[in-house]
């Protein structure tokens, strides 16, 4: 497909009740907002698209991979806003869906938005209004929650100490959350687990990493019981703060989060064989 020439234009538009920015961007339409796929070394995700000189913090990926959600800090945007990359009119826009969001993750069915204890769901229209998770989730600092195909949900704690933690969805009702069985470090954050909880991956501040935040991963045998904490190495992990991996829907890619301290962070993705070769055999 021919590549026009990018353009960024800056308009107000009404969505609903509100007024929002937009940026507006000429690229390919396609999954993943039209970007060529990623080798074995990580690179920048749509830098002419989603990349600023602010932070491009927690994102999201719908399972039709036809959108991208971003939480967006710096700028015009003071608090972290969550906005919506969409192809629309031959041309991919941003729009603010809030100003103020927790941390995005989108259920394996697409139909659910969760927000840390709070979510949205998917309607005709777009999305409904941020909802609670209700007892006994509101009881924790939640920054990142994420759930299986099944419903099962893992999530952190804003603690020093706070260990990840899961609670399933049993005969019409959701379990008490218990932490989870995996040595880990000092700081573990954002998990996300697999569809099919085959795996989970996390990142943690603990000693012996690469930088001031590592990415790490557990796959679980076949006993039920979770494997040893795995370094992603320094393929992934850099000097610097990796945080935030999940596997795309369709499980080709790895996407992170790099931040370089401040206010300035960028998503890279690179191909999910990375994560499938540390499997143990």
């Amino acid at each position: 497909m021919k590549r026009i020439s990018i353009v960024f234009l800056f308009s107000l538009v009404v969505l609903g009740c509100g007024v929002y920015s937009q940026r507006v961007s000429s690229v390919p339409e396609g999954p993943y907002l039209g970007q060529k796929p990623p080798g074995s070394t990580p690179e920048l995700f749509a830098p002419d698209i989603i990349q600023t000189e602010y932070r491009e913090g927690a994102y999201a990926i719908p399972p039709q991979l036809d959108e991208f959600y971003i939480r967006r800090r710096g700028g015009e945007h003071k608090s972290n806003t969550l906005v919506v990359v969409q192809y629309k009119s031959n041309q991919w826009i941003e729009s603010v869906i809030s100003p103020k969001s927790g941390e995005p993750f989108i259920s394996p069915d697409g139909k659910v938005m969760h927000l840390g204890k709070k979510y949205r769901e998917r309607t005709d229209t777009g999305w409904s209004d941020v909802k609670s998770l209700g007892a006994p989730f509101e009881d924790y600092r939640i920054m990142r929650l994420t759930a299986s195909s099944s419903g099962t949900y893992y999530f952190d704690e804003a603690s020093k100490s706070g260990p990840i933690r899961y609670s399933r969805f049993i005969d019409g009702k959701r379990e008490a959350p218990k932490a989870i069985d995996i040595k880990m470090g000092d700081w573990n954050a954002h998990p996300f687990i697999a569809p099919d909880e085959s795996y989970l991956i996390w990142d943690d501040q603990g000693e012996g990493g690469y930088g001031s935040s590592d990415l790490y991963i557990s796959f679980r045998k076949d006993d039920g019981s979770w494997g040893a904490a795995i370094n992603l190495g320094d393929k992934i992990n850099s000097e610097f703060e990796d945080a935030y991996g999940s596997v795309s829907p369709d499980g080709k890619y790895f996407f992170f989060l790099r931040s370089y301290g401040g206010n300035k962070a960028d998503i890279y993705w690179v191909d999910a064989q990375v994560i499938k070769a540390l499997k143990p055999i």
